[in-house]
Formats: C-alpha cells, sequence, structure tokens
C-alpha cells in the first residue's frame, strides 16, 4: 500500500530547508505521496512552549557547525542567513496561498534558496517582491494575496493541526501517524515509508 509523507516545515528553519532538500527524493524511492505542510513554527512555539534552539547559546554554536557537515553530506548549497532570525509569517501566509492557487513548486523553491543559499533579507519585503520576481510570480499579487482570510486560515489551521498531532519544532515528519522529528531523522523515515519499522 503506497504510503504518504507529510512534511511540516517552516522557512525560518535551517534544518527544514536541509530535510526539504531530502524529502523528495525518499518519497520517490519508497513510491510514497510527498505533502508538504507549510506551519507557522512561531505559533507552534508559543502552543508548546518551546522555543528555537538558537536562542540558546551553546545550542547555536552547536547548530552552526552541525548544519553545514549535513550539507556538505548531502551535497546541498548551504549558509547560515545573516539576517536571522526572520518573521516568517508572511512567507509562510506566502506559501499557504501559492498551495491555494497551484503556484507552490515555483514559490517553495524559490523561497528556501533565497533564505538559506542567497542569504537574502526576507524580513524586507522588497527582498522578498525581488525573489517573487525572479522566479516568475507576480510580487503584487502575492503582497495581497497574504492578506486574504482564506490564506490566513489555510496556515492556521495547518499550525494547530500540527500542534495537534504533537508537532512542537520543525522539520516534522509523519508516516501515518507516526512522528519524526528532526533533519536527522530521514533514515527512519524512510525505513517507515518501506514498512520496515514495526
Amino acid at each position: 500500500m503506497a504510503r504518504t509523507l507529510e512534511f511540516y516545515f517552516d522557512y525560518g528553519s535551517p534544518y527544514s530547508y536541509l530535510a526539504d532538500t531530502q524529502v523528495a527524493a525518499i518519497a520517490a524511492r519508497t513510491g510514497a505521496t510527498l505533502v508538504r505542510k507549510p506551519m507557522l513554527l512561531g505559533g507552534v512555539f508559543k502552543a508548546t512552549g518551546n522555543a528555537s534552539p538558537m536562542t540558546v547559546p551553546a545550542k547555536s554554536k552547536w547548530a552552526s557547525a552541525d548544519m553545514p557537515m549535513w550539507a556538505k553530506h548531502y551535497g546541498v548549497p548551504f549558509q547560515p542567513n545573516p539576517h536571522f532570525p526572520v518573521n516568517t509569517l508572511a512567507l509562510m501566509r506566502g506559501a499557504a496561498a501559492a498551495e491555494i492557487d497551484g503556484l507552490f513548486e515555483r514559490y517553495h523553491p524559490a523561497i528556501y534558496k533565497a533564505m538559506w543559499v542567497d542569504g537574502r533579507n526576507l524580513n524586507d519585503m522588497k527582498e522578498v517582491a525581488a525573489v517573487l520576481t525572479a522566479a516568475g510570480l507576480d510580487a503584487a499579487a502575492f503582497g495581497q494575496r497574504i492578506q486574504d482570510q482564506d490564506v490566513k486560515d489555510r496556515l492556521k489551521a495547518t499550525t494547530d493541526e500540527a500542534v495537534a498531532r504533537g508537532v512542537f519544532g520543525a522539520p516534522t515528519c509523519f508516516v501515518d501517524s507516526t512522528m519524526f522529528f528532526g533533519n536527522d531523522r530521514l533514515p527512519f523515515v524512510e525505513m517507515a515509508l518501506n514498512g520496515e519499522l514495526k
């Protein structure tokens, strides 16, 4: 039976970016359907009493060495964003809008590349507009679209759904009802999709 790989993420999470570079290939190898689920990580943190590991100096120092190792392991480009932390509310609403409007396949890689490869300042909506324009998207339309209630409702619903399922950070994957937190759990995600975890 073909399974589904659900992938909860936020563009502000560097480990979500790293995992995102791998999940499509994992789905392809296992015959699974990949469903990316944009959520607002700040909302998840607030609901669960969690906080970004980057706010803990020792964890931040460790991660600054760990993340480039994962990028090298995966063979993908990565650089810390010099403008971190970024308020991702507009970006995640943009992802929700892109999903609703059938533009996700252009929007999603453009935002991740801008954030974790090119080091763009995505706190600045003019920078976001430039990124979207370069990706062939209507930046002005997106700026208006993220204010629409259906977009706000979709992002809130996905975030609430994540919290209800036990999500406390990003990236988080689900295979059926089994939750896997963190980029480093992807081997277990693949095993689960192959029916190797019983």
